[in-house]
């Protein structure tokens, strides 16, 4: 029979475990990969991020999701750390992936599946064997959802090239948390910021034209008035605010920075 003082030293040890190993709800899925052995995949992604892909923060650690992941776009900018199983060359770690593009076809739409960039898939290879790993082609995995964490960076509004005094479109990038967006609102200069939607109407609510982009059009015929606040609402319901997140001089085809994010 163990003794008083085993059991209590075996009692400490499962309590540090759970301390320094949380437990994780992982789930099964496939991997595979595309675009250039080392680079981002592509940079004309389904969510609009194009060349920022291969940039700081994402840094082409990015994957396509099948439509299980993908959301007709209501997930771009999710984050999941991947791991894979079943090959020598696997590490065993994690990595984290953000969703940037979409994944349509074959088994992409057979089961949960990422199209990894062949950055992001060697990186879940044993240091040395990245390439050993992608010639494999397909993997088995296991998945998380996980925070997006972008380390103090704040959420950036690209104006798209076609926008005009009568027509905004905005791409929205690098949400941190959630990361994805279930809508996006605008008030435009002028309004006050204590009213609510019902109140004046300051609040208009954007519509999703494809991937992480939302557009609005004058509905009056007058243009639209700079400057331009955000009313974010993540994927779980959180709201941030951006005010005057673009200037009043605006230029179509500029990124503005604005001051805040979700916090981590």
């Amino acid at each position: 029979m163990a003794s008083r003082g085993t059991m209590i030293f075996a009692t400490v040890l499962v309590i540090l475990s759970l301390l320094v190993s949380p437990i994780s709800c992982w789930s099964s899925g496939g991997a595979t990969w595309y675009g250039s052995p080392y680079g981002a995949g592509s940079d004309a992604g389904a969510c609009g991020y194009q060349r920022a892909v291969g940039q700081h923060p994402f840094r082409s650690m990015i994957a396509a999701g099948g439509p299980h992941f993908f959301k007709n776009g209501k997930r771009c900018g999710a984050c999941y750390q991947v791991k894979c199983t079943g090959n020598r060359a696997c590490s065993g770690r994690p990595v984290t992936v953000v969703i940037t593009d979409y994944c349509p076809d074959g088994i992409c739409a057979s089961q949960p599946h990422f199209d990894m960039s062949g950055t992001a898939f060697g990186a879940m290879a044993v240091r040395g064997m990245a390439d050993r790993l992608r010639s494999a082609g397909q993997l088995k995995i296991h998945y998380a959802r996980v925070p997006c964490k972008y380390n103090g960076m704040n959420i950036a509004f690209k104006v798209d090239g076609g926008s005009n005094p009568y027509y905004l479109a905005v791409l929205v990038m690098y949400q941190a948390g959630d990361g994805d967006l279930r809508s996006v609102d605008i008030m435009q200069g002028g309004c006050k910021p204590g009213q609510h939607d019902g109140s004046g109407k300051p609040w208009m609510r954007m519509q999703q034209s494809w991937g992480a982009t939302y557009i609005i059009n004058s509905n009056d015929g007058k243009p639209l008035r700079a400057p331009f606040s955000f009313r974010l609402t993540s994927g779980s319901g959180k709201v941030l605010v951006a005010t005057n997140a673009i200037p009043n001089g605006w230029t179509a085809g500029m990124s503005y920075r604005s001051s805040v994010n979700y916090a981590t």
